[in-house]
C-alpha cells in the first residue's frame, strides 16, 4: 500500500499544476512592480522570480515533514514561504543595503503580523519586522524578506531576495555543492572550511570591482567628454575584435583595420548628435546589441557590395569623393570591409542612405576645419564661402590621386585640418586669399599622410 505521505505530495503537485496560470499572473505582475519601482536606481540590476518546481517541493515536502506539519496540500500551499521566490539584483554587496533602504522608504504603510504595504500596490506587502540580513545556518548572511500577495479571492506568499553578482554566484555554489550535497554530512568541517575560503574570496573580488567601477563612474561624472571618448573607444575596440575574428574565419588571414573602426564609431556617434551624452549612450548600447547578433552570424567578405538605387551627391566634393570610392569598392578588400562594417551595423538603413551619409559626414570634418581658419578673416559671406570651396575641391583632388582609406582616419584629417587653418592665419581678408592662393592649394595638393 502506498505511503499517505506520497499521496499527499501527488495531491499537493496536483493543485500547483490546477493553478499554475493564476501563479504566473501574480509573478508577472509582482516582477513588472518590483522592475518599474527601481529601474531608476543606478545600484539596481534586474528583477528574477521562479516558482517552485515539483522536484524542489517534493524534497521540501520530505525534508522538513510538511505532510504531518500541515496536514493538507491546501493549507499547505497556503503557508508555503517561498512558492514563488523573487530575486532583486545588484552590481556590489554593498549595493544590497541600499536596495533594502529603497524597499523600507517604499513600504511605508503598516499592516498586521508585521507586514508592510506601499501606495503604489496595495496588494502586495512585505514582512519588514524582521532584522535584516538574516544569518543563514551556514554561517553567512542574505537578504531575505518573507511577502505576501492578497487581492479579491487569491493569496499567495512569496520570499524576495537581494543579491549582488557575487553573491549570486556564491548561492549558486551553496545550494548546488552544500545543500544538494548529500555525503556532506560525513566531511562537514571540510566543506565549511573550503566554503568560507570560497565566500572571502567572491568578497574580495566584489570590493576589486567596486574600485574600478567608481574609478570609471567617477571619471564619467565629473567630465561628459571622458564619458564619449571611453564609450568610443570600447565600442571601436568591440568592432574590431569581432571583425577580425570573422575575416581570420574567411579569408585566412588578418588586415589592419583599427584606425578604420575609429572612424566608423565616430561616425555612428556623430549621427546620434554631438553634443547629447544620453544620446551617445544609447547609441553605444543600440550598437552593442547589434555587434552581438553580428557575432553570432554569419558575414561573407568575398561578394560585392551592391547598392539598391543610384546614389545621390549634394556637391561637387561628395562627387569627386564618392564616385572614386564607388570606383574601388568592390576592389580594394580594406573600403570594401569598411563600408560592409557600416552597412550591417546600420542595417536599419539602406546602403545607399548610409553611403551618402558617410559622405556629408566626411565633408563637415573637412567643411568645419576650413570655417575655424577662416573665423577672424574679414570677408563677405560669399567671399569666404568661395575661399572654402576651393579648399574642399583641392582636398578631393588630392584624395582622389591616392584613393587610400588612411587619407580619411581621424589623425590624418586633423592633421591636415591644422596645416590649413596655419595657412589661412595670414588671410585676414578676400585680397589675401587671392595673393596666397596658389602657394596654399599647392600646399594642401602636396599633402602626404
Amino acid at each position: 500500500m502506498k505511503l499517505e505521505l506520497f499521496d499527499f505530495i501527488d495531491e499537493t503537485l496536483a493543485l500547483i499544476d490546477k493553478n499554475s496560470d493564476t501563479l504566473n499572473r501574480v509573478a508577472m505582475e509582482l516582477e513588472k512592480f518590483f522592475n518599474d519601482s527601481f529601474f531608476t536606481k543606478d545600484h539596481f540590476l534586474n528583477v528574477n522570480y521562479r516558482i517552485k518546481s515539483k522536484e524542489s517541493l517534493k524534497e521540501k515536502i520530505l525534508r522538513h515533514n510538511f505532510y504531518l506539519k500541515y496536514k493538507t496540500p491546501e493549507n499547505l500551499v497556503h503557508n508555503l514561504s517561498d512558492l514563488i521566490g523573487f530575486r532583486i539584483g545588484c552590481r556590489f554587496i554593498e549595493d544590497e543595503e541600499k536596495i533594502y533602504s529603497d524597499i523600507l522608504k517604499l513600504f511605508e504603510i503598516e499592516e498586521e503580523d508585521g507586514y508592510y504595504s506601499n501606495p503604489l500596490n496595495s496588494a502586495i506587502m512585505l514582512k519588514l519586522d524582521e532584522k535584516q540580513p538574516q544569518r543563514q545556518k551556514n554561517g553567512f548572511e542574505i537578504y531575505k524578506i518573507d511577502g505576501k500577495y492578497k487581492k479579491d479571492e487569491i493569496e499567495l506568499n512569496f520570499e524576495l531576495q537581494i543579491k549582488s553578482l557575487v553573491n549570486v554566484f556564491w548561492g549558486e555554489i551553496d545550494h548546488r555543492v552544500l545543500y544538494k550535497n548529500f555525503n556532506y554530512m560525513l566531511t562537514e568541517g571540510f566543506y565549511r572550511d573550503i566554503m568560507s575560503s570560497i565566500k572571502d574570496s567572491l568578497a574580495m573580488i566584489d570590493r576589486q570591482l567596486m574600485v574600478v567601477f567608481n574609478h570609471l563612474n567617477g571619471m564619467d561624472a565629473s567630465n561628459s567628454i571622458n564619458k564619449k571618448n571611453q564609450l568610443k573607444s570600447l565600442l571601436s575596440k568591440i568592432i574590431h575584435d569581432v571583425y577580425i575574428t570573422k575575416v581570420r574565419q574567411e579569408i585566412g588571414f588578418v588586415v589592419d583595420f583599427k584606425k578604420s573602426t575609429d572612424v566608423i564609431v565616430n561616425y555612428i556617434f556623430m549621427e546620434g548628435g554631438s553634443e547629447n551624452t544620453n544620446n551617445y549612450s544609447e547609441n553605444f548600447l543600440k550598437t552593442l546589441n547589434r555587434l552581438n547578433e553580428i557575432g553570432g552570424s554569419e558575414i561573407v567578405f568575398n561578394r560585392y557590395i551592391d547598392f539598391e538605387r543610384e546614389i545621390f551627391f549634394n556637391d561637387c566634393f561628395t562627387r569627386k569623393i564618392g564616385t572614386k570610392i564607388l570606383d574601388v569598392i568592390n576592389k580594394d578588400f580594406r573600403w570594401n570591409l569598411f563600408f560592409k562594417i557600416i552597412f550591417e551595423i546600420k542595417e536599419d538603413s539602406t546602403k545607399a542612405d548610409e553611403f551618402e551619409g558617410f559622405l556629408i559626414y566626411l565633408r563637415y570634418l573637412f567643411y568645419s576645419g576650413i570655417v575655424k581658419g577662416l573665423i577672424n578673416s574679414d570677408m563677405e559671406e560669399e567671399e569666404r564661402e568661395d575661399v572654402v570651396q576651393c579648399i574642399m575641391d583641392g582636398i578631393a583632388n588630392n584624395f582622389n590621386g591616392e584613393i587610400d582609406i588612411d587619407f580619411i582616419n581621424e589623425c590624418n584629417i586633423g592633421k591636415l585640418s591644422c596645416i590649413i587653418q596655419n595657412l589661412l592665419k595670414k588671410v585676414n581678408n578676400y585680397e589675401d586669399w587671392l595673393e596666397n592662393k596658389e602657394d596654399i592649394m599647392e600646399k594642401i595638393s602636396n599633402y602626404k599622410f
